[in-house]
């Protein structure tokens, strides 16, 4: 099935998967999940929606052949740059070349908008996601941000911060 964009229709969908994804309730089950450091959902049907709604923004959807979607990933074009969050894939398919396939979607719309790169923030203690993201052309900035303050996303279990990551877009 080929990657699209994600409308009003698939916000339960996306929260699900979202939700699974980085707060699965049994913990653990991808390995993609950061329950041992936050706790509560990772995201709501608002929170979804509020995305979808934000200017200069997408988040696409790559579902199976019966239409569940099975990965996401949320595009937000800030001038000549593309940020790039929410990557997520249900634990389950996680190893499948799922998130590949999207960030080279990712990399096709960063192309199509004439973005000359794409950022991304990951949580400085996720050293096996640094990683991967580092394989797949992403490099460290050298600045560091706080993390998000307050219940939205999640109550943390102890201190954290996000470390930005940045992949060049060839012209």
């Amino acid at each position: 099935m080929p990657i699209t964009s994600a409308g009003p229709a698939d916000i339960p969908a996306l929260v699900a998967l979202v939700n699974s994804a980085y707060r699965s309730e049994g913990g653990q089950q991808g390995w993609t999940h950061e329950s041992h450091l936050i706790s509560g959902s990772r995201t709501d049907a608002a929170g979804i929606q509020e995305l979808l709604q934000t200017p200069g923004a997408v988040i696409l959807k790559y579902p199976d052949a019966s239409g569940v979607i099975l990965g996401c990933v949320y595009l937000q074009q800030e001038g000549d740059t593309l940020y790039l969050g929410l990557l997520s894939v249900q634990p389950a398919q996680q190893n499948a070349g799922i998130g590949r396939r999207l960030l080279a979607a990712a990399d096709d719309y960063a192309c199509r908008h004439h973005c000359k790169a794409i950022n991304i923030t990951v949580i400085s203690v996720r050293h096996e996601l640094l990683a991967w993201y580092q394989r797949h052309g992403y490099r460290r900035t050298g600045e560091i941000k706080p993390f998000h303050a307050g219940e939205k996303f999640g109550i943390q279990k102890q201190p954290l911060e996000l470390v930005v990551l940045e992949k060049p877009i060839p012209a």
